[in-house]
This record gives C-alpha cells, sequence and structure tokens, in this order.
C-alpha cells in the first residue's frame, strides 16, 4: 500500500487537514499540510476551515486544537504520545502550587494539559513566552510553569521576576555541556543554536537561543553554513529542506546516543497515521466544561501574539 497516496485520499474524503510539529518523524513531515511549532499550530488549528483534524503532535497539542474547535473530529494517531513536560505537572499538584501565590498572574507554557491550562490566565510558547511576560503590567506579580529552565531564560530577558514551578523537558535537559562543548571544538566553525528548554550550562555556549521556529528561522538567514543544534532532532529534516548547502549536526545527549529524540514523538508513524484517517479513531475528546475554562486562557494568547 502506498500510504502517502492512500493519506491523500483520505484528506479529500474527510475534508482533514494534517498538523505535524516539526519534531515528528520526516516522513510525516512530508505529507502534511503544515508543519510547524506549538504557536504556529495552535493559529492553524484556531483558522482551519477543515472538518477533520489529524494532529500529528502529541497529546497536549491534539487538546489544543480540540479546545479551539469543540465541534470538530480532532484525531491522534497515537494517544499515548504524551509529554514528559506535562506530565510533570499534575492538575492537582498544580492547584495547590497556585493556591500559595494567589495573587500572581499565572503564566503556563503550551506544553501543558488542558487542566492546568484552564488554571491559568494566559499560555504561552518558546516564540512568544518574552513577548506574553512583557505585555503583563509591572505591578503584577507572576507565577510561571511547568517549565523552569524556559522561565529562568524568560527572567533573564525580560528582567522580570517569576516563581517558578520546577518543571523540565526530558529531550532538553539531557544534553551534555562536556559533549557538547567536545563537538565544538571538533568544529570550530560551527554555530551553536539551542532551544530555551535546555539548562543554562549548555545555553551558555549557544551563538543564538530561540524557539524552533525561531533557530528554523535563523539557519535560513545566517551567513553560517555549519550549525550545532541543541533541540530535538527533528527539526534537523526542515533545517536540511531549507538550506541544502548547509551542515547540520545535532547536539549530543548524556545517555550514549549520537542525537536526542522525543519518544513520544515518535510514537506517531505513518501507517498510525492512516489507520486514525481509516477508521476515524483515535479521537481527542474533553468534558465541555473544561474545554471552555481552557479557552479563555489560549485564546488570551493568540490575541496577545
Amino acid at each position: 500500500m502506498d500510504l502517502e497516496q492512500e493519506i491523500g485520499r483520505l484528506k479529500r474524503e474527510l475534508n482533514a487537514v494534517v498538523l505535524a510539529h516539526y519534531y515528528q518523524e520526516s516522513e510525516i513531515q512530508d505529507v502534511a499540510d503544515f508543519v510547524g511549532d506549538s504557536l504556529a499550530l495552535a493559529q492553524q488549528a484556531e483558522k482551519t476551515q477543515a472538518d477533520v483534524i489529524v494532529f500529528c503532535g502529541v497529546h497536549f497539542m491534539a487538546e489544543t486544537a480540540k479546545i479551539l474547535n469543540p465541534r470538530k473530529l480532532v484525531l491522534l494517531p497515537d494517544l499515548a504520545a504524551g509529554c514528559s513536560l506535562s506530565d510533570r505537572c499534575p492538575p492537582g499538584q498544580f492547584q495547590a502550587f497556585r493556591q500559595k501565590y494567589p495573587d500572581h498572574f499565572v503564566v503556563t507554557y503550551v506544553n501543558s494539559s488542558a487542566a492546568v491550562k484552564a488554571m491559568s490566565d494566559v499560555i504561552c510558547t518558546s516564540s512568544n513566552a518574552v513577548k506574553i511576560v512583557s505585555k503583563i503590567p509591572a505591578d503584577r506579580k507572576i507565577l510561571f510553569a511547568p517549565d523552569q529552565h524556559l522561565g529562568r531564560y524568560v527572567m533573564k530577558q525580560t528582567g522580570r521576576d517569576m516563581v517558578l514551578w520546577p518543571g523540565s523537558c526530558m529531550v532538553h535537559e539531557i544534553f551534555s555541556e562536556k559533549r557538547l562543548v567536545q563537538l565544538k571544538v571538533e568544529h570550530p566553525d560551527a554555530e551553536i543554536i539551542a532551544h530555551p528548554e535546555c539548562e543554562a550550562p549548555v545555553l551558555a555556549h549557544a551563538d543564538y537561543i530561540g524557539s524552533t521556529k525561531q533557530l528554523l528561522d535563523y539557519t535560513g538567514t545566517s551567513p553560517k553554513t555549519k550549525f550545532i543544534v541543541v533541540t530535538e532532532a527533528g527539526i534537523l529534516h526542515q533545517m536540511q529542506q531549507r538550506s541544502p548547502g548547509k551542515t547540520f549536526l545535532p547536539a549530543p545527549p548524556d545517555n550514549g546516543c549520537a542525537c536526542n529524540e522525543c519518544p513520544h514523538m515518535r510514537l506517531n508513524t505513518m501507517d498510525k497515521l492512516y489507520r486514525a484517517m481509516r477508521d476515524r479513531t483515535p479521537k481527542l475528546e474533553l468534558p465541555p466544561g473544561l474545554a471552555e475554562a481552557a479557552y479563555a486562557p489560549l485564546k488570551r494568547m493568540l490575541e496577545w501574539s
């Protein structure tokens, strides 16, 4: 079976749009109607005219699409595709943490569950976190969750003091500073570009820090021709497509592997994508009250962006 052809047929039959994150396997990126980071995917989900949204990403991303489109069918090829950052911020624990700071304005990273979003004042992504925090009045105290490393980066960029939930991403926290320095010694002509979810010692070596989309754009405009990329290795496919004459080296994690891949993102496959569209399942469902509560802070993010 030609999966690419069959997926194309099902798109037309269902009036479906396939949205894929940069961290998906390259074959899925190539069949998607739109490939982007969390902010761009949320914006696409908000404005799509499709009847069916097939989300090739992780659970919280499909939840976001459902929150923005409660009456549309949202499919996720593998419902087990979760997120370590979201998992490390359970709603019950976050609620107790939030109650300790009742006067704080709550900024929550999009890598979180719908239940945590519903307890927030505004959502952000790594693309717009600095902009979102900068819009909050200077006299308001801020609580930032769930990624502490992104939070510290935003504090440094904005000069705002924030209470941080002690969460982190399993992909970005495992990069080895020692191995990164060794790779730079081997390739002294390469620029180091890094995602702000990385730990501070790793970010200290970066020539440029930005969201996934910002890293992609930077490699396309930089006069440099070689880059050490300190984020999930799936983005290298888009970088190579946009700049075929340049060299991209995945930064090594501290676990013996050559590159760093998110195991949750890689649960989605072309076969699962086809089967999800063929069978109209697995569907992403949310209780109506929860979806409505999570909508307001998510909509505020889109408006502020």
